[in-house]
């Protein structure tokens, strides 16, 4: 029989304690620790239920190893992200900003799944089914084995899917979806916790595929105990730019494929559109004869993308000079600055630096370190670079150049889009790339008088 059980939990880091105190033990917060209540499942002889008993541990080698058939998903970008399609008894976590446009995408892929495979639910605890028919209609998607549930109990959504036995479930939103057993409101640790465990329980029971929606805080990390994406077998970010149309879904965890691909679509009125070929989309309004200007060739997982670096350098009378940057990390460009100041000799002490990169991207990888540099001494100097010219290499505080990962591809996809040129480090291995000039070049020093001689 069930056992209730008062113990206080965290809110911050989702320590449980038996008694209350004023401080969290584990986080050294202070007036975090809520009270709440935990139905413990007991059996005759007062031990804990398990609903395994009958299971015992088992060899590795004994352990069949049939495969699974993944199912098919709305859009090959998104199939990519998963690693090829949707595991069934899979619990899918989706985080980003609001509005950004993760239900949109979500009721695509259930209309989708509807339309193909079989019978989806879209569970919604945050709008009407009237509503969810209305972003439909507005996106020409129809479905007859597409079922709509507007419902906050979560007790009373398990026994509907139980019910139902759909093909795919859709969550919207973990947060706000509460179990009636524990006294804490929706979105509490203890709630957005014991509500994944038990989707999750479901999942792998019926062989479902089961997507929950997550809130952000605005840090940009999903809201609730770090324990939720541990749970979960796949977890997303959707990102993108309020003033750009462009979103990238970009996986952080997956058991069932690579963590390094990122899927890339185009908000428009007919909803989230696939970009099969980014790179012609990011350099399509790039200004040929400005300086200030580069391309770098970057890897989203297992796809070449090339973008566009720009960068803007302005004398200035203040003692601390600004340092600004949009899609690239300022750390990294104070280090690019001060490498650029020792090493090569330009006078940036008494400049503003601004470093943008073009389409609302956002790169975290050092082989833009060559394109972001080279722009900044092009913006100083006035001189423009060469539009056929792509750059790719790291940067050490030496101001030597170093070797990215799969260079060969790179530059195999910058010669399909008609680049001629290509600057990269000296100590790269490299077979002949057709169509592409390539130019080794052991420092960034090298790399700047190149310039001034073109």
């Amino acid at each position: 029989m069930a056992k209730p059980r008062t113990i206080f939990v965290c809110q911050q880091c989702g320590a449980q304690q038996s008694r209350w105190m004023g401080k969290c033990p584990d986080c050294d917060t202070w007036d975090s620790l809520v009270e709440q209540t935990e139905i413990r499942s007991t059996n005759r002889s007062g031990g804990r239920e398990s609903g395994s008993a009958g299971v015992r541990p088992v060899r590795l080698s004994d352990v069949p190893s049939g495969g699974f058939q993944r199912l098919p998903v709305y859009a090959e970008e998104f199939s990519r992200v998963l690693g090829g399609g949707l595991v069934p008894g899979s619990v899918v976590l989706i985080g980003g900003d609001p509005g950004v446009g993760k239900s949109t995408l979500l009721t695509q892929v259930a209309a989708h799944f509807a339309a193909t495979t079989g019978s989806a639910l879209y569970v919604s605890a945050e709008e009407s089914a009237q509503q969810i028919k209305l972003r439909a209609e507005r996106l020409a998607l129809q479905g007859d084995e597409l079922f709509v549930y507007s419902e906050t109990s979560l007790d009373v959504i398990l026994d509907q899917i139980r019910n139902l036995r759909p093909g795919l479930v859709i969550v919207d939103s973990i947060q706000t979806v509460y179990l009636e057993a524990l006294t804490s409101a929706a979105g509490s640790v203890s709630q957005v916790r014991e509500g994944a465990l038990r989707l999750m329980q479901l999942a792998k029971e019926l062989g479902v595929p089961i997507f929950l929606v997550g809130h952000v805080t605005k840090e940009g990390a999903i809201a609730g105990p770090r324990v939720l994406e541990h749970i979960v077998d796949v977890v997303l970010y959707l990102e993108g730019d309020r003033f750009h149309q462009y979103r990238l879904l970009r996986g952080v965890k997956n058991r069932f494929g690579s963590t390094n691909e990122v899927g890339v679509f185009e908000m428009g009125g007919q909803g989230m559109q696939e970009v099969p070929n980014p790179s012609l989309i990011f350099l399509a309004e790039r200004s040929l004869n400005s300086p200030g200007s580069t391309v770098a060739v970057m890897m989203e997982g297992t796809r070449p993308l090339l973008v566009e670096i720009q960068a803007l350098t302005s004398t200035t009378g203040s003692a601390q000079p600004r340092r600004t940057t949009n899609g690239f990390d300022l750390n990294r460009l104070l280090m690019l600055a001060a490498v650029l100041t020792k090493r090569v000799g330009l006078p940036l002490f008494n400049q503003d630096l601004y470093v943008n990169v073009v389409g609302g991207l956002r790169i975290t990888e050092p082989a833009a370190d060559l394109a972001v540099a080279l722009a900044i001494a092009s913006s100083y100097r006035n001189q423009r670079i060469d539009p056929d010219l792509v750059l790719v290499g790291e940067i050490g505080l030496s101001g030597e150049l170093r070797t990215s990962s799969q260079l060969e591809r790179r530059l195999v996809e910058a010669a399909k889009l008609g680049f001629t040129r290509a600057i990269v480090p000296a100590t790269a291995q490299l077979g002949q790339v057709s169509g592409l000039t390539v130019t080794p070049a052991r420092s960034l020093t090298e790399v700047v008088d190149l310039l001034a001689h073109a």
